[in-house]
């Protein structure tokens, strides 16, 4: 098998991961774990497993002015985006919220612009107002029957705001990620986001009743620290490095679909009109982002 197909599987394995991870997390917050205290457990976890593994991979010097720059990274990358994002999957659906986070090439394209001043091709401009009113209509209009969302407007807004969080940090750190070792960033990079995220956890985290946790939850609560930061973090890891990035951003668009599956097969959600129409929606706008003009087309 060579190297290319192992990279497609890494990647798609990775996306699965994603996938899932919509449920499961959803599974345990907030009946057991409340989100901002699920997500200290994510970062310290990571965190401790990342510098471990760095103890046998050689590390550059970081140059003092880069310490900023991943500081920086680490708010949206990791405060920001991992708690919004949490908070927001407690209060709404995992199928919502993953519909959400396709918006996430629609942000890219947005900060791209305002921070690298890159010119927008008409077609993404058309496809940026298509996909945004595809998350209005998913906000405003997507309210959730199934007893697991308590509030899905603010649940759906606050994942959107991940996606933005996210699509930031991925502009942040395109030259950091070209400058280190992997390794030498991401160490880093979750230690300065777990002394963001330590004082807005610590709270919910101290509220946790470990005793009376069942054990398929410390399985869930498990299977997203390791699985779902640090495993999904190396498989993509690897597609990049086999893949052009244009090929590994397409398998975002699997998301939605494993996480729909799922979420019907563990019945922890139903589809609805609103809910596929939004889709279908925002999926039309990121379409027309991603989409190359004949013009760069080699």
């Amino acid at each position: 098998m060579n190297s290319r197909v192992l990279a497609i599987i890494a990647v798609f394995i990775g996306t699965f991961i994603y996938g899932i991870n919509y449920t499961i997390a959803k599974d345990v917050m907030p009946n057991f774990v409340q989100p901002y205290g699920f997500i200290l457990i994510r970062v310290a976890g990571a965190t401790l497993i990342f510098w471990i593994l760095g103890l046998f991979i050689k590390s550059e010097k970081i140059e003092k002015s880069d310490y900023k720059k991943i500081l920086l990274a680490s708010v949206f990358g990791v405060a920001l985006n991992m708690l919004a994002f949490f908070k927001g999957l407690s209060l709404t659906t995992p199928i919502s919220a993953s519909v959400m986070m396709v918006t996430s090439p629609i942000m890219v394209l947005l900060f791209s612009s305002i921070l690298l001043k890159e010119k927008i091709p008409k077609l993404r401009i058309l496809g940026v107002f298509i996909g945004l009113i595809g998350t209005v209509i998913l906000i405003i209009f997507g309210n959730a029957t199934t007893g697991n969302a308590t509030n899905s407007n603010l649940g759906n807004f606050l994942v959107l705001v991940n996606a933005a969080s996210y699509g930031l940090y991925l502009v942040l750190v395109k030259n950091l990620i070209a400058k280190y070792h992997p390794f030498t960033f991401i160490k880093w990079f979750y230690l300065f986001g777990l002394i963001i995220v330590l004082p807005i956890g610590w709270g919910e985290f101290s509220q946790i009743s470990w005793a009376t946790m069942p054990t398929n939850i410390y399985l869930k609560v498990g299977f997203v620290v390791v699985f779902t930061t640090c495993i999904t973090y190396l498989f993509n890891l690897y597609g990049l490095r086999k893949l052009k990035p244009t090929t590994v951003s397409v398998f975002i668009y699997l998301q939605p679909v494993i996480a729909t599956i799922y979420a019907l097969i563990a019945g922890s959600d139903t589809l609805n009109l609103t809910k596929i129409a939004a889709s279908i929606i925002i999926f039309l706008g990121v379409f027309l982002v991603t989409k190359q003009p004949k013009s760069m087309a080699k």
